[in-house]
């Protein structure tokens, strides 16, 4: 069984696409997410680019993404900082 990263590279543009394809404001994600506002925003902006597995699986998961879904893993995939 392959074990979950430290953390996960995340892509803000992808992020931000999907959330307004859905209609949804970043105060209503974030809330539905479990996550604050402010860390939703820097992750869209791109100031954060990594998120720790359970907020990561609460965004897409927030999102209406299934499990395997990759969309808002930055291009270079999951990472690892240490």
């Amino acid at each position: 069984m392959k074990a979950a990263p430290a953390t996960y590279e995340v892509d803000g543009a992808a992020i931000r696409k999907l959330r307004m394809s859905r209609g949804t404001q970043i105060a209503d994600l974030a809330s539905n997410a479990g996550i604050t506002r402010s860390y939703l925003q820097r992750l869209e902006t791109g100031v954060r680019r990594h998120m720790r597995p359970p907020a990561y699986v609460a965004l897409r998961s927030a999102l209406g993404l299934q499990p395997d879904d990759d969309k808002l893993l930055a291009t270079t995939g999951e990472t690892n900082p240490e």
